[in-house]
C-alpha cells in the first residue's frame, strides 16, 4: 500500500518516520492520534522484529514446549514482515527465512513421538540463532527435516516474490519477469512435494530471489546469476 512517509502525534506534536518504524503509535507519548505527513511511497513492512527469548529459556528443560513458542513468535513475525520500505526493495533476509523454516521443523518436531539427536541439535541451532539473522547451511539439514526448510522456504519465496511485483506496481520488466515466473514454478513444486527437495535446491531458490531483487535494483550482472540457479533446478 501506499502510504505517508512520516506521521505525526496529534497529542504532543512529535514526528516520527512511518517507513521505520510501521507503526502509528507515537514513540514518545504513546498516543495512536496521529496523522501521515510527507510524500507517499509503498510500504509493505511492518518493522516486526523476532525475539525467541522466551523460547530458548523454555528449552533449557522442555523442547517441546520451547518449540511451541517458537512457532508462535515466528508466525507472528512473519505476518508482520513485508520487503518494501518506502519505496524500496528489501533483501529477502536469513532472520525471515530462518522464521519460516523454524515454523515448520518446530510444529513437525512438536508432533513427533521422537526426536533424535540429530533432530534437536538442528532445532536449537534455528532457536538459538534465528532472530539474529543466522541459519544452519543446507549441509547441516537432517533428512528428516529437509521438508520443514522446504516449505519454509517455499513460503518465503511466495512471500517475496507478491512483494517484488508490489515494488514493480504489478508489471515487472523483462527479464525478471520470466524469472519470476518460473522462481514460481519451482516454489509450487517444492510445496506440491510436500517440501521434500534436497537442502540444496532449496538454498537455489533463495539465491535465485535474491538475485532477481538485485537485477531489479540495477546489477547487470545478476539476471544471468539467478537464470543459472533456476536451470541448476531442472
Amino acid at each position: 500500500m501506499d502510504v505517508r512517509g512520516e506521521r505525526e502525534c496529534k497529542s504532543c506534536g512529535a514526528r516520527w518516520s512511518y517507513f521505520e518504524t510501521g507503526s502509528v503509535e507515537c514513540p514518545e507519548c504513546g498516543s495512536l492520534r496521529s496523522v501521515g505527513v510527507g510524500e507517499r511511497a509503498t510500504q509493505t513492512d511492518a518493522g516486526g522484529e523476532l525475539d525467541l527469548t522466551e523460547a530458548r529459556n523454555e528449552g533449557a528443560d522442555e523442547l517441546e514446549a520451547a518449540l511451541s513458542l517458537a512457532v508462535d513468535a515466528c508466525r507472528e513475525y512473519c505476518r508482520s514482515r513485508g520487503f518494501v520500505a518506502g519505496g524500496e526493495l528489501l533483501d529477502l533476509d536469513d532472520t525471515y527465512l530462518a522464521a519460516q523454516e523454524l515454523r515448520y521443523a518446530g510444529s513437525a518436531l512438536g508432533d513427533a513421538m521422537r526426536v533424535s539427536e540429530d533432530e534437536e541439535r538442528y532445532a536449537l541451532a534455528l532457536l538459538n540463532g534465528a532472530d539474529a539473522g543466522e541459519r544452519p547451511p543446507p549441509e547441516d539439514v537432517p533428512e528428516s527435516l529437509r521438508s520443514a526448510r522446504g516449505l519454509g522456504y517455499a513460503a518465503a519465496i511466495r512471500a517475496y516474490r507478491a512483494d517484488v511485483r508490489e515494488f514493480c506496481d504489478g508489471q515487472p520488466p523483462d527479464p525478471e519477469r520470466g524469472l519470476l515466473e518460473r522462481l514460481r514454478d519451482h516454489a509450487k513444486r517444492v510445496r506440491a512435494l510436500d517440501g521434500d527437495v534436497p537442502a540444496a535446491d532449496s538454498e537455489r531458490l533463495v539465491l535465485a530471489a535474491r538475485d532477481i531483487a538485485d537485477a531489479l535494483r540495477g546489477d547487470e550482472t545478476a539476471v544471468e546469476r539467478a537464470r543459472e540457479h533456476l536451470d541448476q533446478l531442472g
